[in-house]
């Protein structure tokens, strides 16, 4: 079911947070995670707290960027925003090649003794 996938995807990110933590407390962790990449957020959300506890991630905060789907149209060159993953060119072709939308990745954490948070936006 959906949310089992959600739920081992949690783990997932718990897991790969703790791996690079070694030990350290993490303050707060971003998320990538597109539009099209056949996730549920907001079970994610509801998964985290849950799965942190007990780990160097318990009572982190949890962002997560939602990125829209953006293609390039393979016959006019054109770079436009896709409602659904199919979503043709407005010059009609259905021809494109996928420039964002499907991001599923851990964007990055913050460790609990840093002194000054990561601006926000920041990389």
């Amino acid at each position: 079911s959906a949310e089992i996938h959600e739920l081992d995807l949690t783990r997932s990110i718990v897991a790969i947070v703790a791996e690079h933590a070694r030990g350290r407390r993490v303050r707060r962790v971003r998320l990538c995670i597109g539009k099209f990449a056949g996730v549920m957020v907001d079970a994610v959300r509801f998964c985290f707290p849950l799965v942190a506890e007990g780990t160097v991630a318990e009572g982190a905060e949890l962002v997560v960027e939602e990125p829209e789907g953006r293609a390039r149209c393979l016959a006019c060159g054109a770079e436009f925003p896709q409602d659904t993953p199919f979503s043709p060119c407005p010059c009609g072709s259905p021809r494109f090649t996928r420039l964002s939308g499907e991001e599923l990745l851990v964007a990055g954490f913050e460790w609990a003794d840093e002194a000054d948070p990561e601006p926000e936006g920041g990389r």
